[in-house]
């Protein structure tokens, strides 16, 4: 069995949550352990799958990342994606993004949602994590906006 075709939830796949043209490109691996795997699974069951049955389509551009491939994007070193616990989705708009953020905050459990956009070319993205409760802390249930 293709580990890649695993169902984390209803409508996200591991594959999904572990694409990278980025890891393509320049060879890397991007294979999550079992840990990272479920810690996906939470991620999708508890925030990207209520957010879909609200709003409909999420497009991820970026979920979980080994630490090659975190460095190779410049994520921050201790990064939620290298542990499977994060996600970034593409929005059109600010207005959609906090929409989006609106919502997770008034009606699910989370970490972190953040609203943010590159300065260069304006594109979006809404950042939201999970940890799993019995993990080694709470859920920060933390909003913010950054670079908008």
């Amino acid at each position: 069995m293709n580990t890649q075709n695993i169902q984390l939830s209803q409508h996200f796949t591991l594959s999904e949550m572990t694409a990278s043209g980025t890891a393509i490109r320049r060879g890397i691996s991007n294979t999550p352990s079992p840990a990272e795997t479920e810690n996906l699974r939470q991620l999708c069951q508890n925030v990207l799958e209520p957010l879909r049955q609200r709003f409909g389509r999420i497009r991820v551009t970026s979920g979980y990342r080994c630490s090659e491939l975190n460095e190779a994007v410049g994520g921050v070193k201790n990064s939620q994606h290298m542990r499977g616990q994060a996600a970034d989705l593409h929005v059109t708009s600010e207005e959609q993004a906090q929409q989006w953020a609106d919502f997770i905050a008034q009606h699910l459990d989370f970490d972190q949602c953040i609203i943010e956009r590159r300065l260069g070319n304006g594109c979006r993205w809404l950042h939201v994590s999970y940890v799993t409760p019995t993990q080694q802390r709470k859920n920060r249930r933390q909003v913010l906006k950054l670079n908008v």
